[in-house]
């Protein structure tokens, strides 16, 4: 079995450090008299006090909350889906489906992104229909599962029309499982996924035990075997004890990552495919990388120089540029 991990979520575990990277004369302090009023920390972001949790998963909820109050008090995880500042050309286009569909940033196992070798440099995606079926932790309240639920539902639906790839929620015998845990589901989690991935090692179950807190979800992929360069199955795991933009945010990447664009980018914008937590949300731009995928003129386990002509023509199609 060839198995490819996503944990881009992981970028969401600190809030960035205001003016790492920039010059010295971009970080002179302001004059106090003229200083700007910070934004007023959303006040909905404090982590209801839920009956069932542990203090381990309160704490790492408080944890979350605020991480997620920095990074909107700092203007990011946007979800207008991009705008005039952030334009981008067919070319750019073409650029980031390369680097995300291509190429593999990470190594091997549960920690990183991977595939096969034999699988590695060529177009994957899904052939057969992508049934979601979403799964709960015992401790995770029922309004959280309400809300959860019918984003997902949404979600597929937004995915299937912009592939034209058949994504649908289903309660039972799905092929793509969406796991929503907390802390205090652990035993459930690791039995699910000893069920769900019978090749999975002891290490790897060990290595999700432990789950560094800096990675917030991740995703797991099962291609076929003889080389189709097709996927057969998908496991996401999402924390519970995010408060509801990042665990949106979660849910919409790594659903997106497991129709069959795993990789990140630092260059791909308006994007939720890399690591500057600019968007939380499927962008304009991330659709159209996802028409490319599943356009019936790339096949899977085309490499990248049998593809790269065909990409461009259909990205420029899709922006209404002439050939």
């Amino acid at each position: 079995m060839g198995f490819r991990v996503d944990t881009s979520g992981a970028r969401r575990g600190l809030a960035l450090v205001l003016c790492a990277g920039l010059s010295l004369s971009a970080c002179d302090l302001f004059d106090p008299a003229s200083s700007p009023v910070p934004p007023t920390r959303p006040q909905d972001l404090i982590p209801s006090d839920g009956s069932n949790w542990s203090e381990d998963s309160r704490l790492l909820a408080r944890r979350y909350h605020n991480q997620q109050a920095d990074l909107l008090t700092q203007g990011l995880l946007r979800r207008d889906g991009g705008g005039p500042d952030t334009t981008f050309t067919p070319d750019d286009l073409v650029r980031n489906f390369e680097a995300l569909v291509f190429y593999d940033e990470f190594a091997r196992g549960f920690t990183r992104a991977s595939r096969r070798p034999e699988d590695s440099g060529r177009l994957s995606r899904w052939t057969t229909p992508v049934r979601i079926t979403t799964e709960f932790g015992a401790s995770v309240p029922q309004a959280m599962r309400d809300k959860d639920s019918a984003s997902i539902a949404k979600y597929a639906a937004r995915l299937g029309r912009v592939t034209g790839h058949p994504i649908n929620p289903t309660a039972k015998g799905g092929n793509f499982h969406v796991l929503i845990t907390g802390e205090d589901d652990r035993d459930f989690l690791l039995t699910r996924l000893k069920q769900l991935i019978p090749g999975i090692s002891q290490a790897e179950l060990n290595h999700i035990a432990r789950l560094p807190t800096s990675t917030h979800c991740l995703v797991t992929l099962e291609s076929n075997t003889g080389g189709t360069n097709t996927y057969k199955s998908a496991v996401a795991l999402i924390r519970a004890e995010h408060p509801d933009l990042t665990r949106l945010s979660c849910l919409h990447e790594e659903i997106a990552q497991g129709l069959g664009l795993p990789n990140d980018s630092p260059k791909a914008r308006p994007s939720i495919f890399n690591d500057d937590d600019e968007f939380a949300l499927l962008t304009s731009h991330d659709e159209l990388l996802l028409k490319m995928l599943y356009d019936p003129r790339l096949k899977p386990g085309m490499t990248l120089a049998q593809a790269r002509p065909v990409m461009r023509i259909i990205a420029q199609e899709l922006m209404g540029v002439g050939l």
